[in-house]
């Protein structure tokens, strides 16, 4: 599948779209298909923190393991996951864009099983259309939300 590059501008400031993206209580917050989130390391945000996130998709709930890897404040943050026979490697960037901010996602889909090479190709679109979706869902929750909370 190979990578994937998503981009909002935001009308927020640069430490509250960070933080949205960046701290996994918020980011569920602000994606309304997450249904839950369990921490499984006594780390809850930067590296090392690793979790457990439930998504509702397509009518069904999926789990999936993830762990932070990188983290630079206010500048990006790097999730990455194996599910499914892929590395799932996400990296959330932000950067000032005039009074707005600029929020980037790029996810590299590294598949290694066969099956996985087999099918990946052909969920790029719903990969693509699920990122956009969870990119809104960030950009609407940092502008709604009054610039003091995440």
């Amino acid at each position: 599948m190979s990578q994937t590059t998503v981009v909002r501008t935001i009308d927020a400031p640069i430490g509250k779209v960070f933080d949205t993206v960046a701290q996994i209580e918020n980011f569920a917050k602000a994606v309304p298909h997450i249904v839950g989130t369990e921490f499984l390391s006594d780390v809850t945000s930067g590296v090392g923190t690793r979790f457990r996130e439930t998504r509702r998709m397509r009518g069904k709930e999926t789990t999936t393991e993830l762990e932070v890897t990188e983290y630079v404040e206010n500048d990006r943050v790097r999730i990455v996951a194996d599910a499914g026979g892929t590395i799932w490697d996400t990296v959330f960037e932000v950067a000032p864009d005039a009074d707005h901010v600029q929020l980037m996602l790029t996810m590299d889909a590294r598949a290694y099983t066969f099956m996985s090479k087999l099918v990946n190709p052909f969920i790029k679109g719903f990969v693509r259309k699920a990122i956009e979706s969870d990119m809104d869902a960030v950009k609407i929750y940092c502008e709604e939300a009054p610039n003091d909370e995440t």
